[in-house]
């Protein structure tokens, strides 16, 4: 069946996918394979409207940050028993919408290799757990997949084509958020796309230790961000870790603050260990 999408007729609605099955079967599979991923094909739910954000509304309307901000400084407040500065409770909500976003995208291309262009429009966001709805305007595929020649399915030339569409596919998602975020996070763009590069190469390596085969996910985070892909900041640079019996680990690009929480404490791939 096609792929075609419909305008959003109310909020937090999105516009909907005619035939959801290349969508909504691969999303089932990411929530069985990790309960971390809330992704589904369609609208949002309407009697969930209080806790969802419609995409086209983050990269709109000020407001919209501001509330997604204030409720993760009170769910960091509540969860930790401390207030967060205001820059880091923003930092965390933009990962942790990023850190869907870019599943919504590479979970796919990870699992079926079919990249969905998702434009922030097609979204909604459920703050409260990390829950994502997804429309799609077009699907990319690699030659012989089933769904070739398809309307609205594109077909790369081969593997790195279809990287280079998961690397534009995201960074088109998320670049308007990031503009959105930046006053309240309080980095300059570099660090941002630097989160996103994390957020990216991460979600990849969250699926295959799900999977049980952290050794392919990270060979396949790495062949994706290489290093010299802008807007992206940096590589993926998995390496073996001495501390893990040689299990992949890397170093973040950026920090993500949590030792502003836990002064004792840093993250395993946190770049202030270097």
């Amino acid at each position: 069946m096609p792929l075609s999408t419909a305008p959003a007729t109310s909020a937090p609605s999105v516009a909907s996918v005619a035939s959801v099955e290349p969508l909504s079967g691969v999303y089932r599979r990411l929530g069985e394979i990790s309960p971390l991923v809330r992704i589904q094909a369609g609208p949002a739910p309407r009697e969930a409207a209080a806790e969802w954000v419609e995409g086209r509304r983050l990269g709109r309307e000020p407001e919209a940050v501001e509330r997604l901000v204030a409720a993760e400084s009170g769910r960091i407040e509540k969860a930790y028993g401390k207030a967060p500065r205001r820059d880091v409770a923003a930092t965390w909500a933009f990962q942790r919408y990023a850190f869907t976003a870019c599943l919504a995208m590479s979970g796919p291309w990870y699992l079926e290799r079919r990249v969905p262009r998702v434009p922030l429009e097609l979204v909604a966001y459920g703050w409260r757990e990390r829950e994502m709805t997804v429309g799609a305007e077009a699907m990319t595929c690699l030659p012989g997949d089933p769904l070739e020649g398809l309307p609205g399915v594109r077909t790369a030339a081969g593997p790195e084509a279809l990287r280079a569409e998961l690397r534009s596919a995201v960074a088109e998602h998320l670049a308007p958020v990031l503009d959105a975020f930046q006053p309240h996070v309080r980095r300059r763009h570099h660090a941002l796309w630097g989160m996103v590069t994390d957020q990216l190469a991460g979600g990849v390596w969250h699926l295959g230790r799900a999977l049980g085969d952290a050794g392919a996910a990270t060979a396949a985070a790495d062949a994706l961000l290489p290093g010299s892909t802008p807007p992206y900041v940096g590589a993926a640079g998995f390496r073996p870790s001495p501390d893990l019996d040689g299990e992949p680990t890397r170093t973040r690009t950026n920090c993500c603050l949590y030792y502003t929480i836990r002064p004792d404490e840093l993250c395993a791939t946190c770049p202030r260990k270097r």
